[in-house]
C-alpha cells in the first residue's frame, strides 16, 4: 500500500457515494480547496483531520497513517499537463507568466508569491452569458535576502 492507493480510494468513495469536496471540507473544519488537496494528496494532514477523512471514506487506520506522511508535491503524470482543464492554467502560466512576474516584482520589488503561506478561493460567479470560474489566489511576498 502506498499513498497513491489511498487516494485512489478516496476518489473511488467519493464517486460511489456522492461526496462533496465541501461537505468534507466542512467536516474537517477548513477550505474545500486545502481539504480536496490534502485529499488528493498533495497536503499532509495531522491525526484528528486523517481520522474524519478516514471516517468519511472508510479507511483502515493504516491507511489514515497514510494521510499524514508528507506527499510529494507538484506530481503530474507528464511535463506538459494533457488534461484540457489543467492545461489551461499551464497555459495561463505561459502566456501571462511573465506579466504576473513583472507586476509582482513591480509592486514588491524582487521575491516571490509563497505558495506555502498561500490561500486559495473558488467560486461560481454567475454571468449572463454563462457562469464565470472566479479564482482568488493569496500568497505572502517573500523578498530575496542579501547575504
Amino acid at each position: 500500500m502506498n499513498r497513491l492507493d489511498v487516494t485512489e480510494k478516496i476518489i473511488s468513495t467519493k464517486v460511489s457515494k456522492g461526496i462533496k469536496w465541501s461537505d468534507v471540507a466542512d467536516k474537517v473544519g477548513l477550505s474545500k480547496e486545502w481539504v480536496t488537496a490534502a485529499c488528493l494528496g498533495q497536503m499532509t494532514l495531522d491525526t484528528p483531520q486523517a481520522k474524519i477523512i478516514g471516517k468519511i471514506f472508510g479507511l483502515t487506520a493504516e491507511e489514515q497513517k497514510w494521510l499524514q506522511v508528507v506527499p510529494y508535491k507538484g506530481s503530474l503524470p507528464t511535463a506538459v499537463p494533457t488534461d484540457p482543464l489543467i492545461y489551461r492554467w499551464y497555459e495561463i502560466v505561459s502566456v501571462y507568466g511573465t506579466t504576473i512576474k513583472e507586476l509582482i516584482h513591480e509592486e514588491f520589488g524582487d521575491g516571490i508569491m509563497s505558495a506555502i503561506d498561500f490561500s486559495m478561493d473558488i467560486v461560481r460567479q454567475p454571468d449572463p452569458k454563462g457562469d464565470r470560474v472566479n479564482v482568488v489566489l493569496s500568497g505572502k511576498f517573500l523578498p530575496y535576502k542579501q547575504y
